[in-house]
């Protein structure tokens, strides 16, 4: 990358593979063809777009803060918005990043934020001389890599799918459902940019500047996200099946404890009746003088709480 905190690449292709840098401040239509990567969000990337001979509508799309997955003509070359993972340590994958590229006639210039690891390794091809030969198969090798590293994020998260779902078989714990409930979350998040990423991959796929193997590496990336989408929603579903396993098991856990507690309520719902009954302090009460009383009263309490056990056992709720 260019130490420029707003110019981050500046090459030329050679057509073999490699590339070499240029003087940013030569015109770029000396320059042919050519490759510049700016940080939109610094001002001198604004003024060095406007001193060139780009349309406005163009510097407006390579500068504009909110962006979906898209291909489209503008101003005679190809604007292409992409989103890559992002695997930057302590990130969230799903909080992708994005690309913004503009084809133009002679090069193709690309803006972004925050560093893509995919876009760096394009860069480590040309300069180890292993790159693309012209702006198509620029192109193209940004769009698989950007593929590549969508497939890492995807099989980590089927792979935390099958721990919950190995979890849950031995233990199954309210404690998965936020993990879950995350993993669904980051499914939703992912898909939300995936989907518009695989018709915009459509749309380069029917561009004529696309040839031969360009053409056949943009179709196989194609391919893969389409995959990739599958998967994703594959892992969605089985995330939120799991959950409502869990749901599941956890409600039918307390359904049996409050029946356990509606039957031991109702086992001694005439047991309290009679020593209410009995503890009124009102003369007459059988048994007040007799000093066995007590006893006959546990006794008659006894044969009550054996009846209420033999008539549930009848009933079938114990």
């Amino acid at each position: 990358m260019n130490e420029s905190h707003w110019l981050k690449i500046a090459l030329t292709l050679d057509g073999q593979g490699g590339a070499s840098a240029f003087d940013a401040q030569v015109p770029l239509t000396e320059t042919s063809p050519y490759w510049v990567h700016l940080d939109y969000t610094q001002p001198q990337s604004q003024q060095w777009l406007e001193r060139q001979s780009i349309p406005p509508v163009v510097i407006s799309a390579l500068t504009a803060m909110e962006t979906r997955p898209r291909a489209t003509e503008v101003a005679g070359g190809l604007l292409v918005y992409l989103r890559g993972v992002n695997l930057h340590p302590g990130a969230r994958p799903e909080d992708m990043i994005a690309l913004r590229l503009w084809v133009g006639p002679q090069g193709m210039i690309s803006t972004q934020k925050r560093t893509l690891l995919s876009l760096v390794t394009v860069q480590e091809e040309l300069d180890a001389g292993e790159g693309a030969v012209g702006i198509p198969g620029l192109v193209a090798r940004l769009v698989d890599q950007l593929i590549w590293r969508m497939e890492d994020v995807i099989e980590n998260l089927e792979s935390e799918v099958e721990d919950c779902a190995l979890s849950i078989e031995e233990t199954p714990t309210i404690s998965l459902t936020p993990r879950l409930s995350q993993i669904r979350r980051r499914s939703i998040t992912l898909r939300r940019f995936f989907a518009p990423q695989r018709e915009a991959l459509a749309r380069l796929q029917n561009e004529t500047m696309f040839t031969g193997g360009d053409a056949l590496l943009l179709r196989e990336a194609g391919d893969r996200l389409q995959r990739l989408l599958e998967d994703l929603d594959a892992a969605r579903e089985h995330a939120t099946l799991l959950q409502e396993e869990v749901f599941s098991v956890q409600n039918e856990a307390i359904n049996d404890r409050m029946y356990l507690l509606a039957m031991i309520s109702a086992l001694f719902l005439p047991l309290g009746f009679l020593t209410g009954l009995f503890g009124i302090n009102v003369g007459g009460l059988p048994g007040v003088e007799d000093p066995a009383g007590f006893w006959w009263f546990m006794a008659g309490i006894g044969v009550v709480s054996v009846g209420v056990l033999v008539w549930m056992r009848k009933r079938r709720w114990l």
